[in-house]
């Protein structure tokens, strides 16, 4: 269950973005997270999808590694 509709953070690198979660359980708080990719349709509207083509998997795996340094240092703080 989310403590509320706000993210805790969010991380970007390019237009890959990782949206890191605040949730509690009966055994406390924790993280979770999201990824989505930014991009354009046809008609210049901006979107938000959940697809990785191969060249956002290095912005996807740096984006990752920065969520896992965010959730672990606040983790500890609990």
């Amino acid at each position: 269950m989310a403590t509320n509709n706000q993210p805790a953070t969010t991380l970007r690198y390019g237009r890959i973005k990782a949206t890191i979660w605040q949730n509690v359980s009966e055994k406390g708080p924790f993280f979770s997270t999201t990824f989505s990719r930014s991009f354009k349709d046809q008609s210049g509207a901006w979107h938000n999808g959940t697809s990785f083509g191969l060249n956002d998997l290095e912005a996807l795996h740096i984006v990752a590694h920065e969520a896992k340094e965010w959730m672990a240092a606040h983790a500890l703080k609990h």
